[in-house]
């Protein structure tokens, strides 16, 4: 049985060309991705930098001896190329279940070029179906959550498996909003971000330049 998520990883790793600086995805497709990278350097002799989007993803890079340096460190990145956890017709995304979207956003709109890489379960054809994830600083967390019970939009905490809070890298909770659908996706984005405590929601709005979806052991390219 064809691994879909390796699939789209090796293929996007292909894009990658030598002198660039990349923006490293995180998450289960990101992996794939990070290791064909590696892969490369080591066996064609492909040089580059990676600008990792998270701790998971600068460990990984670093056991295979990928180059990596913060967005503060360099001028631009040329392409950065990540996963989603849902995309529409208009390539518009949600973004964050592996609870990484504020330092993914940051990396995505510094950069020339965004590619997302996801299996065919992640396309719909309206947002919302996806929890969408909310990063809020702690002290103003439960009052965060209070407003959002007030809107309806179904609040959880997003917790690890002993029960604690999830803490982002940056050290943040995160709030997930079961909405179910999105109507109007900008307005939505508009009125989360100006609510004082929040820091990044996970709405990323004509971002992507590309989509690369595996899907019955191919690889199908949406274009923005």
């Amino acid at each position: 049985m064809v691994n879909e998520k390796e699939l789209v990883g090796v293929a996007a790793a292909q894009y990658v060309e030598d002198g660039m600086v990349v923006g490293l995805g995180t998450g289960s497709t990101a992996y794939y991705l990070i290791r064909e990278l590696g892969r490369r350097m080591k066996e064609e002799g492909l040089t580059f930098t990676g600008v990792p989007t998270s701790i998971q993803s600068a460990e990984l890079a670093t056991s295979l001896n990928i180059p990596i340096a913060s967005l503060n460190d360099v001028p631009a990145i040329d392409l950065t190329i990540d996963g989603t956890d849902e995309f529409d017709p208009a390539l518009n995304g949600i973004k964050g279940g592996g609870g990484a979207h504020l330092i993914e956003k940051i990396i995505a709109v510094n950069s020339e070029r965004v590619i997302w890489i996801c299996d065919h379960s992640k396309q719909v054809d309206q947002l919302g179906a996806f929890p969408l994830p909310i990063e809020v600083i702690p002290a103003a967390s439960q009052h965060l959550f209070y407003a959002f019970e007030d809107k309806a939009y179904a609040p959880t905490f997003r917790q690890l498996p002993d029960g604690s809070k999830f803490i982002t890298d940056s050290g943040n909770y995160i709030i997930d909003l079961h909405l179910e659908k999105i109507v109007d996706a900008v307005k939505l984005a508009d009125e989360l971000i100006q609510m004082v405590g929040v820091v990044e929601h996970g709405l990323f709005l004509g971002i992507a330049n590309k989509v690369l979806m595996a899907n019955d052991g191919q690889v199908v390219e949406f274009n923005g």
